[in-house]
């Protein structure tokens, strides 16, 4: 029985006396010991029932825990697993330390100063070959149950066979329960592990419902790393609470194993049959555990690996899923020179050669080459892109062509490179100009022959790779500085797509932004928008010289400016550079039109970007413009921008 007695702090008198195995702290609804202190935690920490006895355990609470036994302060930020074995009498600290809410602990022990009738030793335990004191027949229902308990794939299954081995070979049990360490999700443990009940069985009953192990019995179970048996429980044991709880006859408690560690313990009671466990009884039990330890640790070990292995298609779709949204039936756009490059794509998408983009800097290089992969016969596979120019080339040369363990210092394990992970796929290299000379030549290889040879390794690997590289630089200019080499350029040079800078685009611009606005307003939950007629002639105009991805930026931007309610994107909506009237007039003109037309537009260009620049101040605007404030107005009507 574990009592907790607030000694400090708004809920000074509060007293909590639990027989459970967790206690919780802290300001949180789920908390045992409620404290509503502001630099406690939700939940703080708590008191857990272990092999040794009760710990506090901080659970990464934001002010800390402390313990204070006699006149020294523990803090448990510098105890391994941020936990510390408790003494009865014991106060823990919760909180900052100079305000610090008190709370003192004491307990009963259950069961330390027992005795058992007999014990056996986990090294004791041989194969069941070995027992030479049981019956043929025995032997052979041995290793009939042994197979059952080796056969199961699951927790619930290994469970369920370990029980039917149990009430086959135990007359009088009535009840079976395990209980395992718990573990992380990299099933490691803490230095004092919680070990919780995962199931329980009762003969003739259909329960499953987990039934809490006997902790005297745990302890000793777990303290002596042996199996133990208390025949008459309430004579041998004494009357302890979770003894007289559970209305216990006789007991016999098995550690579960793994090497040298203690995974869990099976317990196996008798609460209602006549006679008492016996010796052979503990025998019996000590060979079905055998096979127990090793179903269990199986079990989990199976259980974790098909997590991983959900998390990992998981991964995957998700990987896939997200290149796949940025892949496209056609490129937005319809000047002649994107209707050029999607022609192109479409001849080369299901060959093998190597392709080579080439453009500036946000004209969508990316977005080409991973068409180039899902409109071909690859696209059920995963495109892998690697930008050549956002690493070291050490670590470059070990991302693309992967390294064996030892390698170099901090190689310490083997790792797949790209090219291996890519193979009967497409590797995308960005900005392959980029790529050191040194590297040119093992990429040089790949593309020769097919094979790539890991970082510190003496053997190559046959890969089917199709590659696709891109760059913003002229490499033939490359090239005749001694750059990059030259036999390399002509290899990946083999089908040349060059994507035009959106300036050279024409009317693709409105096209693209109203794709983005639509884009955009429907990722951030706004209603729906257009842009006003001064607003578009302000975005054609522009030269955007970061293409694509500044136009993108730009509506993302413009979007998240917006009131909410409102539907017509304004030049007052633009960045300032874009409304800048420099250049930007002669590139407003119509294609054609009467001098008069032309005229009208280049003066409600101006117009419009001097209202801009005053934030629609019409004194300002007109002053700044060498006209009269009524003189604005005329205009200002006659072009209806009123």
């Amino acid at each position: 029985m574990v009592r907790l007695e607030v000694i400090s702090g708004e809920e000074a008198g509060l007293a909590l006396e639990r027989d459970v195995d967790v206690l919780r702290i802290g300001r949180g609804p789920d908390a045992h010991l409620p404290l509503s202190a502001h630099h406690v935690s939700a939940t703080h920490a708590s008191v857990v029932f272990c092999a040794d006895g009760y710990v506090v355990r901080d659970h990464h609470s934001t002010n800390g825990t402390s313990l204070l036994r006699g006149s020294e302060v523990f803090g448990l930020g510098a105890q391994p697993g941020r936990e510390m074995l408790l003494r009865s009498g014991d106060v823990i600290l919760l909180g900052e330390p100079e305000h610090a809410v008190q709370v003192r602990v004491l307990f009963t022990d259950d069961g330390d100063a027992t005795e058992f009738v007999q014990t056996r030793e986990v090294a004791d335990v041989g194969p069941v070959e070995e027992r030479a004191s049981l019956d043929r027949e025995v032997l052979r229902s041995l290793y009939q149950a042994q197979k059952r308990i080796s056969g199961a794939l699951d927790l619930e299954s290994v469970i369920d066979a370990v029980a039917e081995s149990v009430f086959q070979f135990l007359s009088r049990a009535t009840h079976m329960t395990i209980a395992l360490a718990q573990e992380d999700d990299n099933g490691s443990r803490s230095k004092t592990p919680q070990y919780v009940a995962v199931g329980s069985r009762v003969r003739g009953a259909t329960t499953r419902e987990p039934i809490p192990v006997t902790r005297s019995v745990f302890k000793k179970v777990v303290k002596e790393r042996a199996a133990v048996l208390a025949a008459d429980a309430k004579t041998d044991v004494g009357a302890s609470a979770s003894l007289m709880a559970a209305q216990i006859l006789s007991t016999i408690g098995v550690p579960l194993w793994q090497g040298e560690d203690i995974v869990g313990v099976l317990q196996v009671d008798n609460r209602a049959a006549s006679g008492i466990f016996k010796e052979k009884d503990l025998d019996l039990l000590m060979l079905i555990a055998q096979a127990a330890s090793h179903g269990v640790v199986r079990a989990r070990i199976l259980a974790k690996l098909k997590r991983a292995e959900e998390q990992q298609r998981t991964e995957n779709t998700y990987l896939k899923s997200r290149e796949k949204t940025r892949r496209f039936e056609g490129m937005i756009g319809e000047s002649a020179a994107i209707q050029r490059l999607s022609s192109q794509l479409r001849k080369v998408v299901d060959t093998r050669v190597t392709v080579l983009i080439e453009g500036e800097t946000g004209t969508g290089k990316e977005l080409v080459a991973s068409a180039v992969h899902y409109w071909s016969n690859r696209a059920d596979r995963l495109f892998v892109a690697q930008n050549c120019a956002a690493m070291p080339e050490n670590l470059l040369e070990s991302e693309l062509f992967g390294h064996r363990k030892g390698a170099f210092t901090g190689a310490t394990e083997d790792k797949k490179g790209l090219f291996e992970i890519a193979d009967q796929s497409t590797l995308f290299l960005d900005e392959v100009g980029e790529m050191p000379l040194s590297l040119q030549a093992k990429l040089l290889r790949v593309l020769q022959e097919g094979e790539v040879r890991p970082v510190g390794s003496n053997t190559t690997r046959k890969v089917d790779v199709r590659i696709v590289a891109a760059t913003n630089r002229t490499l033939e200019e490359e090239v005749r500085e001694g750059r990059f080499r030259e036999d390399l350029y002509y290899r990946l040079q083999v089908f040349p797509l060059r994507l035009p800078p959106l300036r050279e685009r024409g009317d693709d611009v409105l096209l693209l932004a109203a794709h983005f606005l639509e884009r955009y307003a429907r990722e951030f939950g706004r209603s729906s928008a257009t842009f006003s007629q001064e607003a578009a002639e302000l975005l054609r105009a522009y030269s955007w010289p970061g293409n694509v991805r500044e136009l993108e930026n730009e509506v993302q931007r413009l979007v998240i400016q917006m009131d909410e309610g409102e539907s017509i994107v304004a030049p007052r909506h633009l960045s300032s550079r874009i409304g800048k009237v420099e250049g930007a007039t002669l590139r407003a003109l119509p294609a054609g039109g009467t001098l008069k037309d032309m005229m009208d537009e280049v003066e409600r260009a101006i117009l419009r970007t001097a209202l801009e620049e005053h934030d629609n101040n019409k004194s300002a605007t007109a002053k700044t413009l060498g006209i009269t404030r009524e003189g604005l107005h005329k205009k200002l009507r006659k072009f209806g921008m009123t």
